[in-house]
């Protein structure tokens, strides 16, 4: 009795695990769309300050994202993107608290923890969501 009840439960999680797949992924430049959706881009900088950074995001092949506060720097590395992973650890080894455009970012393989190349940051741009006008 209990055969076809693990039967069902294998069949379902393999039929789920197989919609999951074929759900197309959205692309590079369709995550950056969605990432920056309603916010405006600013004057580009070629340092941020490293100590006020909370998160980190990497568009595959693309970009990172670097958020300080309510603020989101894009940064599109001047060496091109290609290997630029959304699972890799980045590492910075800056001179003093500002991350700037003419430092590099190593890849670490989170899987296997190895050293899988670099990049060269690129200029940082600001995007804000813009001020709401008050209505009288």
């Amino acid at each position: 009795m209990k055969k076809p009840l693990l039967l069902v439960g294998v069949a379902l999680a393999l039929t789920t695990a197989a919609a999951t797949a074929a759900k197309p992924q959205p692309t590079p430049d369709q995550q950056l769309q969605t990432a920056l959706a309603g916010r405006v881009a600013g004057k580009p900088t070629s340092c941020i300050n490293l100590a006020s950074v909370t998160s980190t995001r990497i568009i595959d092949g693309k970009a990172i994202l670097y958020r300080v506060g309510g603020r989101l720097y894009l940064n599109e590395p001047r060496s091109g993107a290609p290997s630029l992973r959304d699972d890799d650890i980045l590492v910075t080894n800056t001179i003093g608290s500002q991350l700037c455009s003419i430092d590099t970012v190593r890849l670490v393989d989170r899987a296997s923890q190895f050293p899988r190349g670099f990049v060269s940051l690129g200029d940082f741009v600001p995007y804000t969501m813009p001020a709401k006008d008050n209505l009288r």
